[in-house]
């Protein structure tokens, strides 16, 4: 994106503050549970570390890696596991965390894909609901923040593998 300019949307100061609200949301919601945070790689991997350092109970982690571009810069609809999770989810509680809910194709596959695995409960923490291009609409339990359109990057959220490590959330402009 040769000429783009990006603008601060999101500071670190107010992505710290909503971490550690939403922290405090899920220690309250399940203190004393078997919880498992599934973050869904590479994006949500800055928020996850962020998330699981503020919460006041311990946790287990896994990654899925999922793709839903092929090899182009489009969405294709369909959404391939490139790595599943590997610890047993079965009678426990289930999170995903993930960076960005866009249209909503990667998040319904892998809301219907871990219900297979028979999570006592399956719910989903989202750092960004963007709703400009929405069209599946999934269940988020937990959201950082409800941004109405713009391609984003930073914290996680890239442009073709670049711009991730940026500390605040930008939105790219022409």
């Amino acid at each position: 994106m040769m000429g783009t300019q990006k603008r601060c949307l999101i500071s670190r100061e107010d992505i710290a503050r909503r971490v550690q609200e939403l922290a405090a949301d899920l220690s309250r919601d399940y203190q004393g549970c078997d919880l498992v945070l599934v973050g869904v790689l590479k994006g949500a991997f800055i928020f996850l570390a962020d998330l699981v350092r503020e919460l006041s109970f311990p946790v287990e982690i896994d990654f899925v890696r999922l793709s839903s571009y092929g090899g182009g810069t489009s969405p294709t609809g369909e959404v391939h596991i490139s790595k599943d999770v590997e610890l047993p989810l079965k009678g426990r509680d289930v999170l995903i965390v993930e960076d960005i809910m866009d249209l909503g194709f990667t998040l319904g596959f892998l809301r219907q894909h871990l219900a297979t695995h028979l999570p006592k409960s399956l719910k989903i923490c989202c750092l960004i609901d963007k709703r400009e291009r929405r069209e599946i609409d999934v269940p988020l339990d937990y959201v950082g923040f409800v941004v109405e359109q713009g391609f984003l990057v930073g914290y996680g959220l890239d442009c073709g593998e670049k711009q991730r490590t940026l500390p605040e959330i930008f939105v790219l402009e022409k």
